[in-house]
């Protein structure tokens, strides 16, 4: 895969790129992420910096998201201020906003070229055609390039980290599944993915980089194969054999879709750590049959206590969604006990938005802003006080941390194998524990409760 990116760059002109700086801004999840990280480094490649701050760029890219209207909103923000503080940047906006909303969004002063979801995996193709367009003097003119939505196809490998330790190895893009409240089929296609063997050459590429850690990422990653007939088991198995990662991290797996077989294989794995994201959105049967889920409340149920019983020290992070349409007082109030009654880690709340197009608009049941709020502020309690009870239940063992650099002035921090943020007192942080993995004792939590303070054993620097 890392030849093809080469030969592709290779054909391209690049000397419409040398010295050219460069700002990046991410909307959403890590999918998104990722998928930056890749397009700066294709960037780096043809010659392009990145603009340190307060300097001006050449070039701006938006990555955006569209999963609320206040990820809209917000989109629509981002771009104005790029606009503003780079005045005669060329403006690139991609991503799942500009695939539903091209035309919005090519409306918007400033902004050059509107890239939706197919044509992405070809930015800098786009660009170096644009640029000589702009230096023969042709006018300043937005360009959209967009397929609709059952002609997405491609697939952009990306496997990069940014400017952080952990790696993301994008495994998956699209959705099959079009629930009721969600548009990420529109925005992002239909489900697909690359080889097997393709993704284990990115994971050996990234170990002979210095990665130690990868997160496994796409859209709906448990759907892996529609492409080619694999299975994403058989993914788990052949990653775990390129032994120089040490760890690798499964970003969020839809529960009708977390088989016994995987559980059991990560809870005995080399290097898949006991750290799960399963999706639940509502814990009322009711709700979850509006939503279009492909699962009932006690599959859930049955899916937690089976990876605890693996794995009891497993964290495990949920999503739910708030006041969807058709969510009663009643209905929610079973999500509430639902969530309370089982061992979980951490809740992640998102307050139900209006889509436009979304089946979800068909019901007539509604909920209030006011409710809405009340019941995020609830789950999000909840949410603290299993993460506080989890972070305590492993105060005063052992653990080895994988360090990230901090930056100028503050603490280093770490995480666990089972995901608990570890602190180090500024006496023990040290440069060279960089992407190390490193032996230490749990201490009490920190000054703001957000993790656990370690302490180096022996100041024992494991590799």
């Amino acid at each position: 895969m890392r030849e093809n990116i080469d030969t592709y760059l290779y054909m391209i002109d690049t000397s419409a790129f040398q010295g050219k700086k460069a700002v990046y801004f991410t909307l959403g999840c890590k999918l998104n992420f990722s998928e930056t990280s890749t397009f700066a480094r294709q960037l780096q490649e043809m010659g392009v910096v990145t603009a340190q701050r307060g300097e001006q760029a050449d070039i701006c890219l938006v990555n955006t998201c569209s999963v609320t209207d206040v990820a809209d909103h917000k989109c629509r923000q981002a771009i104005h201020r790029l606009v503003r503080q780079h005045p005669g940047a060329f403006v690139v906006v991609t991503g799942c906003y500009a695939q539903l909303s091209a035309d919005s969004v090519s409306q918007i002063e400033g902004v050059d070229l509107v890239l939706g979801s197919d044509e992405k995996s070809r930015l800098v193709d786009f660009l170096s055609d644009a640029f000589t367009r702009r230096a023969c003097g042709t006018d300043r003119l937005t360009e959209t390039v967009r397929q609709k939505t059952k002609d997405i196809r491609s697939f952009a490998p990306s496997c990069s980290r940014g400017n952080r330790t952990r790696y993301f190895l994008k495994v998956q893009d699209g959705c099959d599944y079009f629930c009721t409240y969600c548009t990420i089929p529109y925005a992002r296609g239909f489900s697909r993915n690359p080889t097997i063997a393709s993704l284990v050459e990115q994971a050996r590429q990234a170990a002979a980089e210095g990665g130690r850690e990868i997160v496994l990422t796409g859209v709906n990653i448990g759907d892996f194969g529609k492409t080619t007939g694999e299975r994403f088991i058989d993914l788990v198995k052949a990653l775990d054999d390129v032994e120089a990662i040490s760890r690798y991290r499964i970003s969020s797996l839809e529960p009708d879709l977390l088989s016994d077989e995987l559980i059991d294989y990560c809870a005995h794995s080399r290097a898949f750590m006991p750290h799960f994201h399963i999706p639940l959105q509502s814990g009322s049967d009711t709700v979850l049959r509006l939503m279009h889920r492909h699962y009932d409340r006690q599959l859930f149920a049955d899916k937690i206590v089976r990876v605890k019983e693996a794995m009891p020290d497993a964290f495990i992070g949920v999503d739910v969604m708030v006041g969807c349409r058709g969510e009663t007082p009643e209905c929610f109030e079973e999500t509430y006990d639902l969530l309370s009654r089982l061992d979980i880690t951490q809740l992640h709340v998102f307050p139900y938005s209006e889509r436009p197009g979304t089946q979800a608009l068909k019901i007539d049941y509604r909920v209030s802003d006011a409710d809405k709020k009340l019941r995020s502020k609830r789950l999000l309690e909840l949410s603290d006080q299993k993460t506080h009870q989890f972070y305590a239940r492993h105060i005063g063992q052992q653990a080895r941390v994988l360090f990230e650099k901090a930056p100028r002035g503050k603490a280093m921090h770490g995480f666990t194998p089972n995901y608990i943020r570890v602190e180090l007192p500024p006496s023990q942080a040290n440069p060279e524990l960089d992407n190390q993995l490193t032996g230490v004792d749990l201490g009490p939590f920190n000054h703001d409760h957000t993790a656990l303070m370690g302490h180096i054993i022996n100041n024992n620097v494991r590799a």
